[in-house]
């Protein structure tokens, strides 16, 4: 595993958590690995379903923070519905507050509406005009209409409230299985961001392997995923599309 960095001086805080495909799951833990950050933290709330993971023989907590130099990651393991990623964003932000981070990236996955697609695209949103440059330097294509329910919605309002600018990446999924494939381009992308270059050639062997390892989570963010439709099907908001 190759990895290649240019020094950049801001605090920059990547975050990844259940959704379609998996993607910021993906995405984030792969970085982590690539990146070889270091535990640094935990975050809890009472309201989680009590949960533990066990990694190499070691006991850790489903939502944890990472570090390497200037990069912080928060990673979820387990799906959570929109009122809990409320406090998950709040917790989220405050940590940020507090190691004066600079600017944040989302890493999450869109439902499709392009099957015939071989190669998933990605899109971008942002939440200061500061980051349009961001955008355009990566020719990261802009999320120019839809609709945003659920779990993203619900931590995305926190953050476009805060003053520090946030970044959200799209990467076209199939919303019902894990999808290696488009958490590659998600990968990539994520690394042209952070001035950092990844070999993939890891993830693009194993890809078999991760469908099935992560196929629970999956069946677990479905059923979350279903269950913010279900709620939300009384507005008629469509799924979310560019």
């Amino acid at each position: 595993m190759k990895v290649s960095k240019r020094i950049s001086q801001e605090n920059i805080l990547i975050v990844g958590f259940p959704s379609n495909g998996l993607i910021g799951t993906f995405a984030i833990s792969y970085l982590i690995h690539a990146l070889d950050m270091r535990q640094i933290e935990e975050l809890d709330h009472p309201d989680l379903s009590p949960t533990l993971f066990v990694e190499d023989g070691e006991i850790i907590a489903p939502i944890r923070i990472y570090k390497k130099n200037n990069i912080f990651a928060i990673i979820s393991d387990l799906p959570f519905d929109s009122y809990l990623a409320y406090d998950f964003a709040e917790l989220a932000l405050q940590y940020c507050k507090k190691n004066n981070i600079q600017k944040i990236i989302i890493v999450s996955g869109m439902e499709t509406i392009n099957k015939d697609s071989n190669t998933p695209q990605i899109y971008g949103l942002v939440t200061h005009q500061s980051l349009e440059e961001t955008l355009y330097i990566n020719q990261i294509s802009k999320f120019l209409t839809g609709s945003i329910f659920g779990t993203d919605a619900a931590v995305i309002s926190v953050f476009r409230k805060s003053k520090i600018p946030t970044l959200i990446l799209y990467a076209e999924c199939h919303p019902f299985f894990p999808d290696p494939e488009a958490s590659i381009i998600a990968i990539v992308t994520l690394a042209k961001v952070l001035n950092i270059k990844i070999d993939t050639t890891d993830i693009q062997k194993k890809m078999e392997h991760l469908r099935i390892q992560r196929r629970n989570l999956m069946d677990e963010t479905i059923r979350t995923l279903q269950q913010q439709k279900i709620e939300n099907k009384s507005t008629k908001i469509p799924h979310i599309y560019r």
